[in-house]
């Protein structure tokens, strides 16, 4: 008789081994370098098992999108057999937005269906009007990229051409984008692979068993942690850019409910979607909200079914964090997700003050950027920027690092200019943009940079209008600033949302905010 510990950990690292796969034959640099990617082993019962700490914002919305994706193809008469792999990217299912491709792969033993091995990956251009598909300017998803509904990819063990090649005709550079698939594919083949092995090892019933007993455990800590945290309930507010205009920040109010078997957030006050792609379909809302939770336990919670069932989030549909077809929602997964966690983390210091920084940058800064090479091949370039990390109880905060939802690593210089037609001119901390306190905020970062060929820029950011909070007295971070040194010289302020054309030696300034200060 084995431990179903041993269970439990076998299988954590059977999902960072699938993310290694992904990550290290992946051909995007958004893939190889950031790592913008997770993976995830589920049971036969739609339960997460266990999760690769890779992406938050992924992490949580792939419980709701694997449970959209296995209850669609129950309702589509679409078996997912032995050999066989579904890919997706719908938002309103897979539960991000468009550039994240999903991939889910059946885990049978002795021909029995014992769960799945998924994965999910940012593709760096979906297709759409704007390179990197992030379109500022979206009113509906249908301007936002390409739309693969559940299909299989994979049939039998060989993928299926016709469908690679409907995929692939619709993105701006299909070469990465089929590497970055295939990634994907070997990745699923991985997980499957080790699971049957561990099933070899130690008996299939003690496999399933020892799933059983870690979403179990994965409970009991977390409900032993909350059950330390002072109950009752509590709100906040925070505003997020939807425009060019300071006029038109929206509230997003939460109100957070602690007690004895759980915790329950809602948003009451929600504006209904806009046509403006900073909506958040319901998997983005519920990873945000999960992920601020989580990010307040002490001790090695297991990031699997039991945690998230400790975690109630209701938001009413048709509003902005629980938004229906057709509104668009690229932004909504990156800079509407980064509020909410900030609104929960300012509603929760009123309950833990000593255990709440105050807010970091607050915005992931996306960076759209393509255009055509001196060869005439299409070209994409994504990257987010990190900022600064708010002052904190016992210290000061961390600058030039990604924070909260977004989590990725930064692209290296060198890999950037030998893969795009870009020439970087500076890269720094941008000093003094933490907020004073007793403990200081982190700094954001300076990242600029020239192209060399004509190109189309698309910004997504947010924290322009509205600073990173300080906490108790500690003063607010410097906000988000964007600027464009034309090639004459001209100087331009670039807004939040924006999509502009670049000529040959223009330069990009992105500064980014910092922390918020902790303390007088």
């Amino acid at each position: 008789m084995v431990s179903w510990e041993i269970i439990h950990r076998a299988t954590s690292f059977i999902s960072e081994e699938m993310g290694v796969a992904l990550r290290r034959s992946a051909l995007s640099p958004n893939i190889r370098e950031r790592a913008d990617h997770s993976c995830a082993i589920i049971d036969s019962n739609q339960r997460i098992v266990a999760q690769a700490e890779h992406i938050p914002v992924h992490l949580g919305s792939l419980r709701v999108g694997i449970r959209n994706l296995l209850n669609y193809l129950e309702k589509e008469n679409v078996e997912l057999n032995e050999g066989d792999m579904i890919f997706a990217n719908d938002p309103y299912l897979t539960g991000t937005h468009l550039n994240d491709v999903t991939v889910i792969s059946g885990i049978y033993y002795n021909g029995r269906l014992i769960g799945y091995a998924a994965n999910k990956a940012h593709h760096v251009d979906i297709g759409g009007p704007v390179f990197g598909s992030i379109n500022p300017q979206a009113t509906t998803i249908y301007e936002e990229g390409e739309i693969v509904p559940p299909v299989k990819l994979v049939e039998k063990g060989k993928i299926r051409d016709d469908i690679l090649k409907m995929f692939l005709s619709n993105v701006k550079s299909p070469l990465t984008n089929e590497g970055d698939l295939k990634a994907q594919i070997s990745a699923n083949l991985t997980g499957v692979k080790r699971v049957k092995e561990l099933i070899d090892k130690y008996g299939l019933e003690q496999t399933i068993d020892g799933w059983d007993n870690s979403i179990k455990y994965g409970r009991e800590m977390a409900l032993k942690e909350i059950s330390s945290w002072p109950k009752g309930e509590f709100d906040a507010e925070d505003y997020l850019e939807t425009s060019q205009e300071v006029s038109d920040l929206i509230s997003i109010y939460v109100n957070v409910k602690i007690s004895e078997d759980g915790v329950y957030i809602s948003y009451p006050r929600l504006i209904k979607q806009l046509r403006k792609p900073l909506n958040a379909v319901f998997g983005v809302t519920f990873a945000a909200s999960s992920f601020a939770i989580r990010s307040l336990m002490k001790e090695d919670v297991p990031t699997n079914e039991g945690l998230y069932s400790t975690i109630n989030v209701t938001a009413e549909e048709g509003t902005i964090l629980n938004a229906k077809p057709p509104a668009p929602v690229s932004g909504g997964n990156l800079e509407t997700s980064q509020r909410i966690v900030d609104v929960i983390l300012l509603a929760l210091s009123k309950a833990m003050p000593n255990r709440i920084p105050a807010a970091s940058s607050g915005t992931m800064m996306n960076i759209m950027l393509g255009g055509y090479d001196k060869d005439g091949r299409p070209w994409a370039y994504y990257e987010t920027i990190g900022g600064g990390s708010g002052g904190r109880p016992n210290g000061d905060g961390i600058s030039g690092v990604h924070t909260n939802m977004t989590n990725t690593m930064n692209t290296p210089i060198e890999i950037t200019e030998s893969t795009y037609p870009m020439l970087f001119t500076s890269y720094k901390i941008r000093d003094g943009s933490g907020g004073d306190g007793k403990y200081k905020g982190g700094d954001g970062i300076i990242r600029s940079f020239k192209v060399l060929y004509p190109a189309r820029l698309a910004v997504m950011a947010s924290r322009f209008f509205t600073n990173p909070y300080g906490l108790y007295g500690g003063k607010p971070g410097k906000p988000s600033k964007l600027t464009i040194i034309r090639k004459d010289g001209r100087i331009e302020d670039l807004k939040p949302m924006s999509v502009v054309e670049l000529f040959a030696d223009d330069e990009v300034i992105i500064e980014t905010p910092g922390g918020g200060g902790y303390g007088k």
